[in-house]
């Protein structure tokens, strides 16, 4: 699964606003809104996100 489908699937569950989710994420407000328009991370900052969600998710 792709790390946007994972965001996306993170935050309806969480019901967070996009902006919020990539400032806590990696500081970046504008992160959501960039992949949803074709922006690819990179390595590192698909383990950041993972790394967030895993965090976050636990129970």
């Amino acid at each position: 699964m792709s790390v946007l489908r994972k965001i996306e699937r993170y935050l309806r569950t969480s019901d967070m606003p996009e902006t919020k989710f990539g400032r806590l994420a990696l500081n970046d407000p504008r992160l959501v809104r960039d992949l949803r328009n074709g922006r690819e991370p990179g390595a590192r900052v698909t383990a950041r996100i993972e790394a967030f969600l895993a965090r976050r998710v636990q129970p």
